[in-house]
């Protein structure tokens, strides 16, 4: 791959991602990585210029989900024309990581947030937001996707220091190892350890709700009001979405952050290995239950059941646990339905079109 620029390796593409390429043609075709996605069009950057770009049709159209389409982060390969302002994608790399969840509402599918992650700062704030259970999915998501979790807790000026203790302890007590940062946009404190987690190179996203201070954050880490920001409405302390689509910036220090819009609704689906890394303690205790096929619902000899009973494990996780799974193991069963059927109407207009050709 001799067209892999110095700029292009400035964006992340490193030694994992030209191991996994494979063969590419590079014929007339450039890496660039996926900055920014509106609808159907794309920002790519080919390590020195953004550019506007389109899909190309076959790429579009054989696409059987969209997992199958570029999202922010992902590496392309894309033609460019008009002495570079414009391109055209042609393929999509090997994801190192992909995060997504299930589309919001009724609709069973997939819905890409950003790829190529490598850690993911999950933000809480430590006023009315402040929820295990909510992090929990949050958490679920992120190691799915094999992606490292760090939780960041901003507006801890609204709390005194043994608060602000309790509640990292609170989040210790059921999962010791993961790291929690407080922090305060307002008073600035904390921010530099923030800044000292991001190394060149390196993809973050943000993660959260609206009105957690998310693009504040950004901002503060650019260190500019480059974002527009509001405030959350007084009556109850939710925040109204400023971040309207993904986009991946470069920082001064040669980190990539992926800012999101808030997430209202955490659906997941297909999601068995972050269930087992976010509750890991339900899993470890699993072993000791008398059948292997277990449900941990109603079974005798359940030896999660057993814990939630002596208190070893909160009822609330515990329920956390069991909803998650069900979520989970449903929408993964309709999801599976419906590409069955959408493969079989793909059969059915074949034939109908292999026969209206052979009556012509």
């Amino acid at each position: 791959m001799d067209k892999i620029t110095n700029g292009i390796k400035a964006l992340g593409f490193g030694k994992w991602f030209q191991d996994n390429a494979g063969p590419v043609d590079l014929e007339g075709l450039d890496i660039a990585r996926v900055i920014a996605v509106h609808k159907e069009s794309y920002i790519l950057n080919d390590g020195e210029n953004d550019v506007s770009a389109e899909l190309i049709g076959k790429l579009l159209f054989s696409a059987a989900s969209p997992i199958d389409l570029p999202t922010v982060g992902d590496w392309v390969l894309a033609a460019f024309y008009d002495k570079g302002t414009f391109s055209i994608i042609h393929d999509v790399l090997p994801r190192k990581s992909l995060l997504k969840r299930k589309t919001p509402g009724k609709r069973v599918d997939f819905q890409l947030i950003a790829a190529n992650i490598d850690v993911a700062f999950i933000v809480q704030s430590l006023d009315t937001d402040f929820n295990l259970r909510r992090l929990e999915r949050y958490l679920v998501m992120v190691k799915d996707s094999h992606i490292e979790p760090i939780i960041l807790l901003s507006k801890s000026d609204l709390l005194k220091t043994k608060d602000i203790n309790d509640r990292v302890a609170e989040i210790h007590n059921i999962m010791p190892f993961l790291h929690v940062l407080p922090f305060s946009n307002e008073k600035e404190t904390g921010l530099k350890d923030v800044r000292d987690l991001l190394a060149p190179q390196k993809t973050y996203c943000l993660l959260g709700s609206s009105g957690v201070g998310k693009t504040t954050l950004l901002n503060r880490l650019i260190g500019d009001a480059v974002f527009t920001t509001r405030t959350v409405r007084e009556k109850d302390s939710k925040g109204r979405h400023v971040t309207t689509y993904r986009q991946l910036i470069k920082l001064e220090c040669g980190a990539m952050l992926i800012d999101n819009p808030g997430i209202r609704e955490l659906g997941g689906f297909s999601v068995e290995t972050g269930i087992d890394g976010t509750f890991t303690e339900i899993v470890e205790l699993s072993e000791l239950c008398q059948f292997n096929d277990c449900t941990h619902v109603n079974e005798k000899g359940c030896a999660v059941l057993k814990a939630v009973k002596n208190g070893q494990i909160s009822e609330e996780r515990y329920q956390n646990y069991i909803k998650m799974k069900k979520e989970s193991d449903y929408y993964e069963m309709s999801y599976f339905e419906k590409r069955k059927r959408d493969k079989q109407f793909g059969k059915l207009i074949k034939t109908l079109m292999k026969h209206k050709k052979e009556q012509r």
